[in-house]
């Protein structure tokens, strides 16, 4: 293992460039400091991640678990997506309060609303510590031993940290298991809802522009983190007070010119760029196919209610917008992995990799990896079938999905403790009234007729038990629906009330309840217990392969994969031709927002004050040099899900944007990255304070903010 750890050291200081490909470890950034600077960064790594003093990584948190968010005030004022904080906007709104259509502003910070179970993150520090992860690990063990030496190693590692410190402690793995990093991270639990614009601005163009360039969408909102008055984290109370940061970002009124630097500095969830040729082709012409069609299916039903009553359309726009996203992003995937030919490059870098393998004798160890990925490929490949018919279509029928909550309580007995059982039925009191809040029963009917035909396409072997008993959907439905007692809150309701262990045979017997019992036992016994050992066997082949990759080219800089660790991506503000005769440039203004206006479509409505600015021009300081109101920009930096609402940064280290989508033909960058065409999009930062500003009269936000004119 001492030989692999030096391989890692020389191929993190190589010094070929790849820019803007590539999601890099900022306590590594040395590394990658001189490139930079020679693309035109003025500042250094050490302004950007340090231990030793505040740095850029201070002022940058992981949102909510699945996003990225930016201090931007000496009071814990928080900027990210309106999409990143859209389920808090969307459970503070009703039909008298909707702050979706209306947007909300807190004039002063008693206004600010609480949004329970949000939270930040920041990193405080990272530490390699791969030696005693690794410790005592060969390469002649099998891969269970492998994995429970692995895990015993690093839960000592973790309790020996945690007698030092009062964060909260975790490792990760990077290079596929070749390396692991231990994080050190201080979670705050008391953030708030302070602003967001109208959803015809924050989410102007909908599922029709999502993943889409030119794009005109001032994707924003702000939050405000909270500390205890001793500045550590604590529980929401009146008593509270603003997060004051070890660092805030500055923010540039100067925008973003074509070829000018600019970096990325979030929280990238997935990808999958050391994939073979076979695990690509499976996910974009077999697994995401699949995916497409059940969710399209299921938006139709949605947008049908939702266009003929506003309640519905408030209570479905956080789940029309979760099921939309990953709709779009997978036809994007799917187009972009087949037009630009992702397959076939990879399929020619496999037969260089076969190549170098059968040009050594002491490279015969990875030949035949290749042959092997083929082999598990091919037999995982009707159980990942099965799981996407599970989750999309079964799953996504919410009198199922939410029976399946009740599922612990459905197996208590006359030996579980009372008090155990009061602690599940309270919970399940709060998740009942939260699920009735946003159910609408004749969309979830419609959604079950709709997916349960579907699913009984497949398969006898690969679908569960309860679908062979249905011999007429739409009578199994209708039947299902009328004799749950989850179709109704106060049923719900009038069941806990006084819960004794006694009334669980009865809950066992709903058959909401037992189609979802019926779901999960196909999964536990049928489904994972074929997948998990190819998993494993795909993982030992896929660390073995990117282990050989890097030997194969040790003058090659590789970033690792993605795994909602904080890091640095960067390119340049630069427009793209996706295609023969199309060009586009790099930047959109409020002028494309006016010429899009169709009052008749929801999503291209354009509110009146917004109208009325731009007929003024009315656009203070926060108009570009050539006059106009810019709205959104690309640049050729590599970003991923979980950079949402990630602060995109200039040279100085100032804030020019906030990522929040890539371009349509790049989504297939989480596997196969195209430096031509793989582009991110951000709202203009100036856009952001001019909608603050100018449209919401909450100039007292901006000036909280540091200026850059």
């Amino acid at each position: 293992m001492k030989k692999l750890r030096l391989l890692f050291v020389f191929l993190i200081v190589s010094v070929t460039a790849f820019a803007g490909e590539g999601m890099w470890i900022p306590m590594l950034l040395q590394y990658n400091e001189k490139e930079m600077q020679e693309m035109g960064m003025r500042i250094t790594a050490d302004d950007i991640y340090s231990i030793n003093h505040s740095s850029l990584k201070d002022a940058i948190v992981l949102f909510g678990g699945g996003c990225t968010g930016e201090i931007v005030s000496d009071y814990g004022l928080l900027l990210t997506n309106h999409h990143c904080g859209y389920d808090y906007i969307q459970k503070h709104s009703s039909v008298e309060h909707d702050y979706l259509t209306d947007g909300f502003w807190a004039m002063d910070r008693s206004q600010e609303l609480p949004c329970p179970g949000l939270s930040v993150i920041f990193l405080r520090e990272m530490r390699d510590v791969t030696d005693q992860v690794l410790y005592q690990v060969t390469d002649d063990m099998t891969e269970a031993k492998r994995q429970a030496n692995i895990s015993e190693n690093m839960k000592r590692i973790i309790a020996e940290v945690e007698k030092e410190t009062s964060y909260k402690v975790s490792i990760k793995p990077f290079f596929l298991g070749n390396q692991y990093y231990l994080l050190l991270n201080e979670v705050y639990t008391d953030v708030r809802l302070v602003g967001c614009p109208p959803s015809n601005i924050g989410k102007f163009g909908g599922d029709t522009d999502n993943w889409v360039w030119p794009r005109h969408t001032g994707d924003f909102s702000v939050f405000r983190v909270y500390a205890g008055k001793d500045g550590h984290p604590a529980d929401y109370s009146a008593d509270n007070v603003p997060y004051k940061p070890a660092k805030h970002l500055e923010i540039s009124l100067k925008g973003a010119d074509e070829g000018d630097f600019a970096f990325v500095f979030g929280y990238p969830a997935r990808t999958s760029e050391y994939l073979p040729a076979i695990a690509v082709d499976q996910e974009a012409n077999v697994i995401d196919p699949i995916a497409v069609d059940l969710r399209g299916q299921i938006l139709d039903i949605y947008n049908q209610y939702q266009e003929q009553d506003k309640k519905v359309r408030i209570q479905y726009a956080s789940k029309h917008a979760g099921l939309g996203n990953g709709w779009k992003k997978w036809m994007g995937v799917i187009e972009g992995i087949n037009h630009f030919h992702g397959v076939e490059k990879k399929q020619a870098y496999e037969k260089t990799f076969m190549d170098w393998c059968n040009a050594s004798r002491q490279r015969h160890a990875y030949i035949g990896l290749l042959r092997a990925f083929e082999k598990q490929y091919k037999a995982l490949e009707p159980y990942r079938v099965a799981y996407t018919y599970m989750t999309n279509a079964g799953l996504n029928i919410e009198l199922i999905e939410f029976a399946g909550s009740f599922g612990r309580l459905a197996q208590v007995t006359k030996e579980t403790p009372q008090e155990d059982i009061d602690k599940m039925v309270a919970a399940l009191k709060n998740a009942t009234k939260a699920f009735f809040k946003d159910y609408y029963q004749p969309i979830d009917e419609a959604v079950a007729k709709r997916m349960l035909s579907e699913y009984l396409k497949q398969p006898v072997d690969f679908r569960p038990s309860f679908l062979n008993d249905i011999k007429d959907v739409d009578a199994f439905v209708a039947q299902l629906f009328q004799k749950s007692m989850f179709v109704s809150e106060d049923k719900v309701n009038a069941f806990l009330d006084g819960f004794k262990a006694s009334k669980a045979k009865k809950l066992q017997k709903d058959p909401a309840l037992k189609a979802y019992q019926s779901l999960i036992d196909f999964y536990r016994n049928e489904v994972n217990p074929k997948m998990a050992p190819i998993n494993k066997e795909i993982d030992s082949l896929q660390r073995l392969y990117m282990r050989g990759q890097m030997l194969m080219e040790p003058e090659r800089r590789f970033s690792p994969d993605a795994n909602f660790t904080l890091r640095v991506t960067y390119g340049k503000v630069e427009g793209f031709k996706p295609q023969d005769g199309k060009q586009y440039r790099h930047f959109t203004t409020l002028e494309g927002i006016m010429e899009k206006e169709n009052p008749d479509i929801y999503d291209y409505v354009v509110e009146p004050k917004l109208k009325e600015l731009y007929r003024k021009k009315d656009y203070g300081r926060y108009a570009d040099k050539d006059g106009t109101m810019h709205v959104a920009f690309t640049a050729s930096v590599h970003t991923t899900g979980g950079n949402s609402g990630s602060p995109i940064l200039n040279a100085d280290g100032q804030l020019l944007g906030l990522n929040f989508d890539r371009c349509w033909e790049g989504t297939m960058s989480d596997l196969v990255y195209d430096p031509a065409i793989c582009r991110n999009i951000s709202v203009d930062i100036r856009y952001v304070l001019f909608i603050i500003d100018k449209f919401a009269g909450a100039k007292h936000l901006v000036d909280e903010m540091t200026i850059a004119e």
